[in-house]
């Protein structure tokens, strides 16, 4: 029981760090391009990409287990961890934009 407790927290925390470190990077995209640096921006992007991939395959594991019959208790924890990543994908994608239209001004 403690080892499925502990491998449950390890899932969520994956979800929030990678979360984190997601829309960390999208930000620094951000600020990449508002001084005109796109090389950063673009690679700044592509990590936050590889950050939510990581969240993504923690999640599934998640939704697996669940579809397998091992139904997880929902804590705050866990809605916490769902939280964070929809608003890093959400961050992500308007990062993008963002980016995009810097480049758009600096033509």
């Amino acid at each position: 029981m403690a080892e499925e407790k502990e491998q449950d927290l390890q899932s969520i925390m994956g979800l929030i760090v990678n979360g984190g470190n997601a829309k960390s990077s999208a930000f620094e995209a951000i600020n990449a391009a508002k001084t005109g640096d796109f090389d950063t921006a673009t690679a700044k992007l592509k990590e936050a990409d590889h950050f939510l991939v990581e969240a993504h395959n923690a999640q599934t594991d998640m939704l697996t287990a669940e579809a397998d019959g091992e139904h997880a208790k929902v804590t705050l924890l866990t809605v916490h961890s769902q939280d964070h990543i929809m608003n890093a994908i959400t961050f992500r994608d308007l990062a993008g934009e963002i980016v995009d239209l810097y480049k758009r001004l600096a033509e």
